[in-house]
């Protein structure tokens, strides 16, 4: 078979090597926009779209990819030279690949190219509904004062130069302002990012906004914009030049940026849509009253375990969050945390067996097909951790229980914040924060609780001597001992209070 490049011009010609879109593309229009169209949200909305449209009576569903950021170019022109579409590559626990063309795409821009055309395009009567994956720090939310950060440089940006953005809010504001300014319904603004009552907090924060921007627009938005509330979740790993060689040898698609991922997907949805929404329901997402118990219980089983694996497997040299887990003291450690720290704080589950969504998740993890990079997983951990892991710590020393699993993952973040793994090799730490936590970590080396002195994101976690305690402890253990050892004194300890 001959190498095809991915287009709509050359579609058909792969029918028979591929599942393909069998919607005509061409009578399909944007009703979606959704902003960050990276690889989670090609994995995950963008498919449960696609999916959807096969089905008639969808055809003004489609999505229209914002690129954001400058960083973003190389996907929007991906997606622009390849007319929208891509190839999703599902690794299966057996090693099969499964692999499907999506096209449910069929517009993309690029922000900083032109933010006049987005603006308006957020402004369009077509546009129902607004997706963001900014990921958990483009909410611009700082965690020592619960509020909206004022103080960030490109805020202010907006605040001075409203008609050219760089954020989301500053967009989103100018293209609300728009709808009111010609009597046009409001739209639902949807987080799918990992952030618990992602809904709540967009608005929120856009309101934040709003009221020193366009403080008119307030009352407007109340009325006619729906913020719901969402928990997505599929394992999505950064595509490897691997990744697209193997597509090109094995089904002969020259796609530039093919998006890998697992099996599992879940999509659990407050249905709050002001003017309308697609039927997700019929492809397998879940429309529930309240999302807040699914929202929890992902956040801090699987995305905590995520940052557990990604900081202690980091520090012992692995790059690949399999390679973590399938160390039987590192999966014990991890199971003790879930069980003993996390499980008690999740409350009422009704419908959820929390024993098989545990050990579903070690399954997911051990993977060995995924490759899921510790290096992404730590990417912006000073964003994750106070959402991922601090609020299990809150409750459980609110209520006298087990910190030492957290302690000691805190612990080796700090250390890890030092830059080098246990062998002495330098650690690629990409995060906003890297000066300071850099910073801190040097200082703590002599005093390990100055590193919980980061307020925007410990809050007044410093002023707990139990967590301190323990957190100097595990500090000084795994100094002395590594991360290994440290691991089993944990587990042994563990097995011997039962």
């Amino acid at each position: 078979m001959e190498k095809l490049k991915l287009n709509a011009q050359n579609l058909s010609q792969f029918t028979d090597r591929v599942a393909v879109p069998k919607y005509d593309r061409s009578k399909v229009k944007a009703g979606i926009i959704h902003v960050g169209i990276g690889g989670f949200h090609r994995a995950h909305q963008a498919f449960y779209t696609d999916q959807l449209l096969h089905t008639k009576g969808n055809e003004n569903w489609g999505i229209c990819g914002v690129a954001l950021l400058d960083f973003d170019k190389k996907i929007y022109d991906t997606l622009k030279e390849q007319d929208g579409l891509y190839t999703l590559v599902v690794k299966e626990l057996d090693g099969s690949l499964t692999k499907t063309i999506i096209g449910s795409i069929v517009e993309y821009l690029f922000a900083p190219e032109n933010p006049k055309v987005v603006i308006e395009k957020m402004a369009d009567e077509a546009i129902k509904i607004i997706t963001l994956t900014i990921t958990e720090g483009g909410y611009n939310y700082n965690e020592a004062t619960k509020q909206f950060d004022f103080k960030n440089p490109l805020i202010q940006h907006d605040l001075e130069n409203p008609s050219q953005p760089k954020t989301i809010f500053g967009y989103l504001t100018q293209a609300l302002k728009l709808r009111k300014a010609h009597n046009l319904k409001g739209l639902a603004i949807q987080s799918c990012d990992n952030i618990q009552g992602n809904g709540h907090v967009t608005k929120e924060m856009l309101l934040s906004f709003v009221e020193k921007a366009e403080p008119t627009l307030v009352d407007w938005i109340k009325s006619n914009v729906s913020f719901p509330n969402s928990m997505v979740d599929r394992i999505t790993p950064v595509t490897s030049l691997l990744d697209i060689s193997n597509l090109k040898e094995t089904s002969r698609i020259d796609d530039a940026w093919p998006v890998v991922c697992e099996p599992f997907i879940q999509w659990v949805i407050e249905d709050d849509f002001i003017t309308g929404r697609p039927a997700w329901e019929k492809v397998g997402a879940q429309f529930v009253k309240d999302v807040l118990p699914y929202e929890k219980m992902k956040l801090s089983l699987l995305n905590a375990g995520h940052s557990v694996l990604g900081i202690l497997g980091a520090l012992m040299g692995y790059d690949t969050i399999d390679e973590a887990v399938n160390n039987q003291n590192i999966r014990i450690f991890l199971n003790g945390y879930m069980d003993t720290e996390v499980t008690p704080v999740l409350g009422d589950l009704q419908g959820i067996n929390l024993s098989t969504y545990k050990e579903s998740l070690i399954q997911r993890f051990g993977n060995i097909y995924i490759k899921d990079q510790i290096e992404r997983i730590c990417f912006e951990s000073s964003t994750k951790i106070p959402i991922f892991i601090l609020p299990t710590v809150k409750k459980q020393l609110k209520e006298n229980g087990s910190i030492e699993y957290a302690a000691f993952v805190i612990a080796a973040w700090s250390i890890y914040s030092l830059g080098l793994d246990e062998n002495g090799k330098s650690l690629n730490i990409n995060d906003a924060m890297a000066g300071v936590l850099h910073n801190k970590a040097m200082e703590a080396k002599d005093k390990p609780a100055l590193f919980l002195e980061i307020e925007t994101i410990f809050g007044g976690l410093k002023e707990s001597a139990v967590f301190v305690k323990a957190f100097t402890s595990a500090y000084q253990n795994i100094l002395k001992y590594g991360i290994e050892k440290s691991v089993i004194a944990i587990n042994n300890n563990a097995v011997n209070k039962i």
